[in-house]
């Protein structure tokens, strides 16, 4: 068979962003970024919590990885 000595991973790959980001940081842009910093702390926490790691939050987006999700499902 092909597949032999071969093992699959799951893995599960989040991205979250700020809705009305350009506008918030225009209306007030020391705010947003206090906010976005809280949330993204929050978040990162939470990801790391369920053994998953940050992979980068370029702005205001943030990129999550979880592998192996035999646990996944309670995130």
């Amino acid at each position: 068979m092909a597949d032999e000595g071969f093992k699959r991973k799951l893995t599960a790959i989040l991205s979250a962003d700020v809705e009305g980001y350009s506008c918030l940081m225009g209306d007030d842009e020391d705010a947003t970024i206090r906010t976005l910093t809280v949330y993204r702390e929050l978040m990162s926490t939470l990801i790391q919590k369920h053994r998953g790691r940050v992979m980068d939050s370029p702005g205001e987006t943030t990129f999550w990885l979880r592998r192996n999700l035999h646990l996944g499902h309670r995130l």
